[in-house]
């Protein structure tokens, strides 16, 4: 007999969920994605966190006017490794780069 309480019931389905269903945003799972042999969301190995294919074209989107250079730098400190850092700490470092706007030159 297969517990309700799991972490996919508890956490991940809740948190599809959300994303998909309540925030709109695209879901994919990369579960199985290196099953095949394929690299279905363009990951060049499994490590990779940020899909540099679709990143690219939304900073262009959101940032028209910035050179090339400029974004360029943005995905590179997008993908810096951290894994010097805690998870959390990680993280903050991320949002702090997103939600200052750092990442293309122009700070609140």
């Amino acid at each position: 007999m297969s517990s309700a309480y799991t972490e996919d019931n508890l956490v991940e389905q809740p948190a599809i969920h959300l994303i998909r269903d309540e925030l709109n945003w695209h879901y994919a799972s990369s579960y199985d994605e290196w099953s095949a042999g394929s690299r279905s969301l363009g990951r060049e190995a499994k490590r990779d966190v940020i899909l540099v294919d679709r990143l690219r074209p939304a900073l262009e989107a959101l940032n028209p006017n910035l050179p090339t250079r400029a974004i360029d730098g943005a995905i590179e400190e997008l993908a810096r490794d951290r894994s010097a850092l805690s998870l959390v700490e990680a993280n903050r470092e991320i949002y702090r780069l997103i939600r200052n706007e750092t990442l293309m030159g122009s700070k609140h």
